[in-house]
């Protein structure tokens, strides 16, 4: 058995969650004792909101994109000797208490990446989220030639040497779709497990047409070989 509170880092990518980034910390602590918020630029005090609540904090100077503040987290969490690191937005749009399914799924699958189902209630999903998840999943799932229910979620248990040996390089929103393939391409076990949807009344840091053009920026571009 993994004693995830010694092997397992929190890493939480934020921009601008100044007001929710202590409650998110709080909860997650309840499960790991490890936290590792990466302030991606924000301009409200999110990092000193972060080590108030007992975080240990990176700052990026200025914006550079979830899947930037993702990677800077990965490197630093393994740098400090840890073998996982669970992934999750600091905008509390992920349950803490939902944690523990992520170390039972990957103690009893054997996969080296975890990632959170929503789609069991997508209902409960914004129409427009929910549409674009769909078609992107689609896609990949396709791509893939294995079933992706939620491709885009990004609450994610991680193995960081695995993590290490993968040729990611996505510095936004397309972090999801591009470490899903690194994985499934390097032959890595994906598993997935169901979590809960909560959208809370502030707007998204997604922009629908921006990122989307973005994703497929990314989807035609080759793909490098996997170390």
């Amino acid at each position: 058995m993994t004693d995830w509170k010694r092997q397992c880092a929190a890493v939480i990518p934020c921009y601008n969650e100044a007001g929710r980034i202590a409650s998110v910390i709080e909860g997650v602590r309840r499960h790991l004792p490890n936290l590792i918020v990466v302030d991606d630029g924000s301009t409200d005090g999110t990092g000193r909101s972060a080590k108030t609540a007992g975080a240990e904090v990176i700052g990026q100077s200025c914006n550079r994109g979830k899947g930037s503040a993702l990677r800077a987290g990965w490197r630093h969490a393994r740098q400090l000797g840890f073998t996982w690191a669970l992934a999750l937005d600091g905008d509390g749009q992920h349950a803490p208490d939902d944690i523990p399914k992520f170390f039972t799924c990957a103690e009893t699958t054997g996969a080296t990446l975890v990632v959170g189902d929503r789609m069991g209630n997508a209902a409960a999903m914004p129409w427009l989220r929910r549409q674009v998840n769909r078609w992107m999943s689609r896609r990949l799932s396709a791509r893939a030639s294995v079933r992706l229910p939620d491709s885009q979620c990004g609450f994610r248990l991680a193995h960081l040497e695995t993590l290490a040996r993968l040729p990611l390089a996505a510095r936004r929103f397309e972090i999801e779709s591009e470490t899903l393939v690194a994985f499934l391409a390097a032959g890595e076990q994906v598993a997935f497990v169901p979590i809960q949807v909560i959208y809370g009344p502030g707007p998204s840091k997604i922009c629908p047409v921006l990122d989307t053009w973005r994703w497929m920026r990314w989807w035609a571009a080759p793909r490098p070989a996997s170390g």
